[in-house]
């Protein structure tokens, strides 16, 4: 009997591995196809694009945020993997009225993703085979190599939006700025909480109180190209995920007064290696290094 604590403090239980399982998270998708266990998968999203094996043998089951819930129910399924930030809580809540298990995962450094991959080997019963062991033990030292090499260099001061319309970023309490953050690249927004309204956000109105605003999440904030620019990042990375930018979306930033727009260092990039947690992490860490490292000074 196997015991587990999802990252919503709640206790699961297995007497045995999990047969049937809907993936509602495409990085627990791979994860999941990389512990081995891809033939328990019987359902995932249409975001689901990795493993291409996998995901081509697996019907969807929807969206993220709008799942097909009497076609997950149908797949009687004895696991739902799920994430509290991409999936609703009233879909999740009401798969679980129907007596379905749901492990819900909420990593916010790459860490914590890697451990997130460890718990799912215990679900599965095989964090002993050795491939799994190597994969956790790979995954740990690029950790350790990247808070190495970290120390070693001053960060390149990075901007990473993660939407165009309206222009979102992310607060140093995000999985994505810790990525970063390992891979040399200091967030400039790591500091701005989301302000509430929207008009308060871009600098149009007052914020309302902390007391009005608990409760909601604030580590995404909406941002405008004036406090991109006075925050001067030397990098500015645009992720093909969860927005797609686009040459015309990196050329807006290439024409600001920016040392980044000067340096040639507006670079469109992989949004999975830097917001899938968990097995991604294990080589996607590298090449987001190597992404910082090849767009220093000099």
């Amino acid at each position: 009997m196997i015991r587990v604590d999802d990252d919503m403090k709640r206790t699961l239980t297995f007497g045995a591995a999990p047969r049937r399982v809907v993936s509602l998270v495409p990085s627990d998708t791979f994860s999941v196809a990389a512990l081995g266990c891809g033939d328990a998968l019987v359902g995932r999203t249409d975001y689901c694009e990795l493993p291409e094996d996998v995901v081509r043998r697996v019907p969807s089951v929807g969206g993220t945020k709008n799942p097909k819930l009497e076609a997950i129910l149908d797949l009687s399924p004895d696991l739902v993997l799920a994430n509290q930030e991409e999936n609703t809580k009233k879909d999740l809540e009401a798969l679980a009225q129907k007596g379905v298990k749901v492990l819900v995962a909420f990593p916010k450094r790459a860490a914590d993703g890697l451990a997130h991959l460890a718990r799912l080997a215990r679900v599965f019963y095989v964090g002993g085979d050795p491939a799994v062991r190597e994969l956790l033990r790979r995954g740990y030292a690029e950790i350790r190599d990247a808070e190495a090499a970290r120390k070693a260099r001053a960060p390149l001061r990075t901007f990473c939006p993660i939407w165009m319309k309206p222009l979102m970023t992310i607060h140093g309490a995000t999985f994505i700025s810790d990525v970063l953050d390992l891979a040399g690249a200091a967030n400039v927004f790591a500091d701005r909480e989301r302000r509430y309204p929207l008009a308060a956000d871009v600098g149009a109105a007052p914020a309302l109180p902390p007391e009005q605003v608990a409760g909601r999440d604030t580590r995404y904030p909406r941002v405008t190209l004036e406090e991109v620019t006075a925050r001067l990042p030397e990098l500015v990375l645009l992720p093909d995920e969860p927005h797609p930018f686009s040459e015309e979306d990196a050329d807006v930033f290439r024409a600001l007064a920016i040392p980044a727009a000067e340096r040639g260092a507006v670079v469109r990039t992989s949004g999975k290696d830097l917001c899938w947690y968990g097995a991604q992490t294990v080589s996607g860490l590298a090449r987001v290094r190597a992404l910082v490292d090849r767009h220093r000074p000099g």
